[in-house]
């Protein structure tokens, strides 16, 4: 079987941890910054970094509007921290005039868990799982509201955050608020890559 072609949104952010697991997993990873870059992979990674620097680098670099027209054709895209805002149709505590490239029917309080000095780690349970995912939430959003195609995948378990949405699917689109690619867990990046790239979407 050859090895899907895995592209990592590499305009700022968590590029090479992701880049790293994808190599783990018999993945090809590829740097995207381009259109002719994303014109050429099978799923996107879009990583955790800082929204806006990520959304105006898009609209510098061309990328917005293809990646939109990827993405809503159904390119398989996993997003982590700031990759879950831009995959969200809606943000809340957004900066002004800030877009997102969506393809999830949910809407997402950006920084909801505080500034850095409030970032914090926690297990959390995982639809599917067999053991909890630990969860590095740096700056994080949570998703206040999710639509009804929208499947709940983790919630933070207890503290004052207690009941949060902070990992959604729909089709092939999956986000995470946390940071699996620092944690030497590779279990979400294969589930990605198993069943929403190889096996398509389902």
């Amino acid at each position: 079987m050859t090895a899907p072609v895995v592209g990592v949104l590499s305009l700022q952010g968590d590029v090479r941890e992701h880049a790293a697991v994808l190599v783990r997993l018999g993945a090809t990873p590829v740097l995207v910054r381009r259109p002719a870059e994303l014109d050429a992979v099978d799923a996107l990674v879009l990583p955790g970094g800082e929204s806006t620097t990520m959304h105006k680098l898009a609209v510098a670099f061309g990328l917005l509007e293809p990646l939109r027209r990827r993405i809503r054709a159904g390119l398989p895209a996993f997003g982590t921290c700031a990759g879950m805002i831009l995959l969200a149709d809606r943000v809340e505590d957004g900066a002004l005039g800030q877009q997102t490239v969506g393809g999830l029917d949910v809407t997402v309080r950006r920084n909801a868990f505080g500034r850095q000095v409030d970032s914090c780690e926690t297990d959390v349970d995982f639809a599917g799982f067999d053991r909890p995912v630990h969860a590095v939430l740096i700056r994080a959003p949570w998703v206040e509201t999710a639509g009804a195609g929208v499947e709940v995948l983790a919630r933070v378990g207890t503290g004052p955050a207690a009941g949060r949405i902070v990992a959604v699917r729909q089709g092939r689109v999956l986000a995470t608020a946390f940071h699996p690619e620092v944690t030497g867990d590779d279990r979400i990046h294969r589930w990605f890559v198993d069943a929403l790239v190889e096996a398509g979407g389902s």
